[in-house]
């Protein structure tokens, strides 16, 4: 009798250790499964903010290569003008007309020497959101040389640089030169050198976030001349640009005869302003 109620107490005992492993094993997997679905939906929401900023990034790319063909379409056009919408990519829009600094400089190792060009020629940039660009360093158009050898060079430098906080799409635009003779004048060989300046100087200020619609407008064309008459044979003219601190330089055959050379330098500026467009 003893041992009967003992083997039926034994056997109750099993039966509620049994009872209490059952729901202590659905918890555990119920832990783990919600575990594994925050992770999932963690990495899902990391992916889908990654996607998110690359297309933020592609936009702002894409409206700033629109924006310097739209100006390009004004080049050299005194009263034409284009309206461009730049995005809301989540970033902000820069337009700075007193950065930019260029100076021009030009000498023959001789009597020419002397700075023709020292102005503020003013830049739009784009504040990317706060994310790590891969891409800081590359250039969408143009190069890192501060001046173009031949009229025919790309002005446009579009590139995506580390700005005080963020990445930020750059443009800028850099001087470019072109070169001919014209014949003589009183025995002594025509030299023209030309340089071209777009100047965005004259532009609106403005700092904004959002979607933003802009007027870019051709104000005017500049030309300005310098000669220098020489009575002799001249060696190569250095011309220098120093664009933003960078310097560059690009060297110019002079041609002559026995009595010497004359140099026209040419200094030609298009006058561009970006402003807000008011609809």
């Amino acid at each position: 009798m003893t041992k009967n109620l003992a083997s039926l107490r034994f056997a109750g005992l099993r039966r509620s250790k049994a009872a209490l492993a059952i729901p202590a094993t659905f918890l555990i997997l119920f832990v783990s499964t919600l575990g594994l679905i925050s992770i999932t939906y963690y990495f899902a929401v990391e992916k889908v903010n990654a996607r998110s900023q690359t297309l933020k990034m592609a936009t702002a790319k894409q409206d700033f290569v629109s924006l310097d063909e739209n100006l390009m379409a004004v080049l050299w056009q005194p009263g034409s003008a284009r309206t461009v919408a730049i995005a809301d990519s989540g970033g902000q829009l820069h337009v700075q007309p007193s950065d930019n600094s260029l100076t021009i400089g030009i000498s023959d190792n001789r009597d020419i020497n002397e700075t023709i060009f020292n102005a503020s020629i003013g830049q739009v940039t784009y504040e990317l959101p706060n994310v790590e660009s891969p891409d800081t360093g590359l250039f969408l158009k143009g190069d890192s040389r501060t001046i173009g050898n031949q009229s025919g060079s790309l002005m446009t430098q579009l590139y995506i640089r580390s700005g005080a906080e963020h990445a930020e799409i750059l443009l800028r635009y850099r001087p470019t030169l072109s070169y001919t003779i014209a014949g003589t004048e009183d025995n002594k060989t025509v030299n023209n050198v030309r340089i071209y300046v777009i100047n965005m100087n004259t532009s609106e200020a403005m700092a904004l976030c959002g979607k933003v619609p802009l007027k870019i407008s051709c104000e005017s064309a500049q030309m300005t001349t310098v000669t220098h008459n020489l009575s002799y044979n001249p060696e190569p003219l250095l011309v220098t640009s120093v664009l933003d601190g960078a310097s560059g330089q690009v060297s110019v055959p002079i041609s002559s005869t026995s009595y010497g050379a004359i140099v026209n330098i040419e200094i030609v500026q298009s006058i561009i302003r970006i402003e807000r467009c008011v609809r």
